[in-house]
């Protein structure tokens, strides 16, 4: 119970002082809980959606997803006969049953051919207006769609492109545009994630979507009373005889929610990650209170040894201080990570996902999980800081309060922390000279690990002789107020070590990342130089594929001279070793590809694999089936017949573009593949007459100013859109560590406040001999400063190091040039003199603040 008592009063005592690592655990855990009700609740609102859009059996055809949906490399979805509905409509314990027709291969556009599909990459829906859909939306305005030139859309989508009653509306399909007029708006009687839901008659979206009538993709049967879903499955399967996909609701409901499921656990575990670095980077936070706190109460404690309490009282008494600490900040952090879910929800919103808080979901395991976590983790930051309490003697009563305990390294650690430094630049030099990425990969992690500890480890060793370089370079400018806080800085090397090596963790990542992501763009750009020969590129963002019509709109721009087609499908091989490789990639082109992407050629030549009845294949893939120029490979054409194929050439498999395909030509795939069922375009290549690229550019692009689904750019364009892809990630990225960043800058603000609390009586002295409050806020800044920036140095400098082996590793996949990003790396650096000004602001002030004789009269 006394330490209990002394606990709580020394907590309380000092509650200002713990207030910084309070906020690490509270963002920490916030970030953690935030996480974990925001992805159930999503969990939440697909899995209401699925079980209310979900009929009590769905027969699809044979093509169709578990999940339902009906998506072909034709751009049609498959279909079914009409004469399916009537005969399930028999069957035992079939109360109704509806023929549908949907896809998700279109494209919506408004009267100024603008696209309607959601920008946060959920479906586009067109399909037929039914009883199915009656149950989930009700018609707001209007009515239900009655002939060919009436649409109906879901109010989400009217609100957000301002449609309404009358307007035109065009969609676009592998059948062609059908132009029909807004007839009604319907609301969503369930959350709508996001998508954007168009209907029409039933005959029209047959036409429109298959380009045939008395077709449907699916049949929604309604169950009898009586009869339960599995029942009436059993007696629908044994009416079709295994022709069709026949499901419950329950499975289609379960397949749909694993497919967002396994999308949502990358999210949350990627989330979840992020998290652990701030948690990370609040341990040194805690950790430096903890040992201030101890080193200022130094006397303290040696007086409580004195009349009588053993090292394990005062070791529990910190401990429980810890604990005080971690319930306090954790139970706060619970209830920010709620705030943080719905703020998540309503910025999700904001892009086109709606989640509405009605479905909030909080799991008992959640809180559970937050508060368990940030009270461990502050428990055992602070064991360190508790048994160092726990070592101090009855004499230490005699000394004066805030006697360092530890001014320099010890030397068992200097040897540990260049070990493992040691030992992870080893790993790290094993992984660059690695001859598999997958070998190498592994020596990466663990010299990323382990040069990470060994930097923590060996800070305070590096602050001495870094922090001088710094003041040298940054300090020295500012006469004896600049000295005064080089000292400062190195006054506790194992103090400003931590306190760096917290920013040190989050810089390290930015700078690891910024190279890859910088390497990775100069590799793509000099792949491009090197081997893309065409002009122009068309092709969908959203991967959507490329319809007839639009083929046809780029071949009449004037100024093309050739159009290149890019088909892609899936095929059985069997080779000449006679093995049988199920559902092979196999790519279908124009001749003009050879030339169109200059593939390295091993034997033969690509364009020989472009006559009839030939194709190529990559080196690695003839290696492991003993294929040579002449080999024949039988070809099992998905929705085709076989063909025996000869080959004509074999590719080099060291590429980045097109790595590991596989060619034929579009007219050979047509030889053994019906019409109909031949797969849409994936991509396009144009090439300009010559001397007319400006003009082919900008007749290309009107020419397909009726389909905004594609993109048309030349080189320089498709360069920009790639880098502006992979700043895109690593804008997101950086967003997620910013937390972490924010962490080590509460760190720093708490190290420089307890500094100055330690040193009030020296500040109290140097005002007293004529240093004025602006030097005395100039001096706390500087050190600030340079603590910041030793963090930066270390952080950058072991992130480039990190980034630059991964680039060793990505060149054996052929992203072969290695790109530091200067003007970041210098940017973040500057920067991090900045966030030290920032850190430094209250402590200066409070510093500056300071009664001179009250300091002076400080024990």
């Amino acid at each position: 119970m006394t330490v209990m008592k002394t606990s709580m009063r020394n907590f309380f005592a000092h509650k200002g002082r713990m207030a910084l690592s309070a906020i690490a655990v509270l963002l920490s855990v916030a970030f953690v809980t935030g996480t974990l009700v925001f992805t159930d609740t999503m969990g939440t609102t697909f899995d209401k959606l699925f079980a209310a859009t979900s009929s009590d059996v769905t027969v699809s055809a044979k093509g169709a997803s578990d999940s339902g949906e009906t998506q072909s490399d034709n751009g049609k979805p498959p279909v079914m006969p009409a004469s399916v509905v009537d005969k399930v409509g028999g069957a035992d314990g079939v109360k109704s049953a509806e023929g549908t027709v949907f896809s998700t291969s279109v494209t919506v556009v408004d009267a100024d051919k603008d696209n309607l599909s959601p920008t946060s990459g959920a479906p586009t829906i067109v399909g037929n207006w039914n009883a199915n859909d009656a149950r989930t939306m009700k018609i707001s305005s209007g009515n239900a769609p009655r002939g060919p030139d009436q649409i109906m859309v879901d109010a989400d989508t009217a609100d957000k492109h301002d449609l309404g009653l009358g307007d035109p509306i065009g969609v676009i399909s592998a059948v062609g545009t059908h132009e029909a007029k807004i007839s009604g708006i319907a609301d969503f009687q369930v959350t709508n994630p996001g998508a954007a839901i168009f209907y029409l008659d039933t005959e029209t979206a047959q036409k429109t979507l298959v380009g045939e009538t008395g077709v449907y993709t699916n049949v929604n049967i309604t169950a009898a009373d009586g009869f339960t879903d599995a029942q009436v499955k059993k007696n629908v399967s044994a009416e079709l005889g295994g022709a069709y996909k026949v499901q419950t609701a329950k499975e289609i409901a379960d397949a749909n929610a694993k497919d967002v499921g396994e999308f949502m656990s990358v999210m949350k575990y990627a989330m979840l990650g992020f998290a652990g670095i701030a948690f990370l980077v609040g341990i040194f936070l805690i950790i430096n209170t903890f040992s201030m706190l101890v080193a200022q109460r130094t006397r303290e404690i040696g007086l409580m040894r004195a009349i009588g309490s053993s090292r394990s009282q005062v070791n529990r008494s910190v401990l429980v201080e810890a604990l005080l600490l971690g319930v306090f900040g954790s139970v706060l952090g619970v209830a920010g990570g709620v705030g943080l879910a719905i703020g998540l929800m309503k910025l999700m919103s904001a892009t086109g996902m709606n989640l509405s808080t009605d479905d909030l979901t909080i799991a008992w395991t959640t809180p559970a999980v937050g508060l368990l976590l940030g009270i461990v983790v502050t428990v055992l930051a602070a064991y360190v800081p508790a048994r160092r309490a726990g070592k101090v003697s009855p004499m230490a009563a005699l000394r004066d309060a805030g006697a360092p305990l530890d001014a320099k390294a010890g030397l068992v650690r200097a040897v540990i922390g260049l070990l493992l430094t040691g030992a992870g630049g080893y790993c790290l030099y094993l992984a660059s000279t690695a001859d598999k990425a997958s070998e190498g990969s592994m020596w990466l992690g663990g010299g990323v690990v382990l040069s990470l500890i060994g930097f923590v480890v060996i800070g305070p060793l590096l602050a001495g002789a870094v922090v001088r370089v710094l003041g040298a370079v940054v300090l020295r400018a500012f006469g004896p107020v600049g000295r005064m806080a080089e000292r400062n800085a190195l006054r506790n090397p194992r103090r400003t070590g931590a306190t760096g090596a917290a920013l040190m963790i989050g810089l390290a990542l930015v700078a690891c990342l910024s190279v890859v992501g910088s390497s990775m763009v100069a590799s793509a750009t000099e792949q491009l130089d090197k081997t893309v020969g065409t002009d122009f590129i068309i092709q969908s963002d959203t991967g959507q594929l490329i319809t007839p019509q639009a083929v046809d709109a780029a071949r009449s721009a004037e100024g093309i001279k050739s159009v290149t087609e890019y088909k892609w499908t899936q095929a059985d091989f069997t080779t000449p070793d006679g093995k049988t490789l199920k559902e092979t990639a196999i790519t279908a082109a124009d001749p003009s590809y050879a030339t169109d992407l200059a593939t390295e050629v091993v034997a033969g030549k690509l364009a020989d694999a472009y006559k009839p009845d030939s194709m190529s294949v990559h080196e690695k893939f003839a290696e492991d089936h003993g294929i040579e120029l002449g080999s024949k490979i039988a070809v099992d054409f998905k929705d085709g017949r076989t063909a025996d194929l000869t080959v004509r050439a074999i590719t080099s498999s060291d590429v980045v573009i097109d790595a590991g395909a596989m060619y034929t030509s579009i007219d050979t795939m047509a030889t053994y593949v019906p019409a109909d069922r031949m797969p849409l375009d994936q991509l396009l290549f144009a090439s300009a007459k010559e001397g007319q690229d400006a003009a082919a550019y900008k007749s290309l692009k009107d020419a397909l100013h009726d389909y905004p689904q594609y993109e048309v750019r030349d080189q320089t364009d498709y360069k920009e859109a790639l880098k502006g892809q992979i700043d895109q990630l690593l804008n997101m990225i950086y967003g997620l560590l910013a937390l972490a960043i924010i962490v080590a800058i509460l760190g720093v603000v708490n190290t420089l406040a307890l500094s100055v609390v330690e040193r009030t009586r020296e500040i109290g002295l140097m005002r007293a001999i004529g240093l004025s409050r602006r030097q005395l806020r100039r001096m706390i800044r500087l050190e600030s400063v340079v603590i910041a920036l030793f963090g930066a140095f270390l952080g950058l400098g072991l992130g480039m190091g990190w980034g630059a082996t991964a680039q060793q590793l990505l060149a054996l996949e052929g992203l072969n040039v290695l790109d530091i990003p200067w003007p970041t790396i210098i940017g973040v650096f500057i920067g991090s003199a900045f966030v030290g000004l920032f850190a430094a602001l209250v402590p200066a002030f409070r510093a500056g603040r300071m009664n001179v004789l009250n300091a002076i009269a400080t024990e």
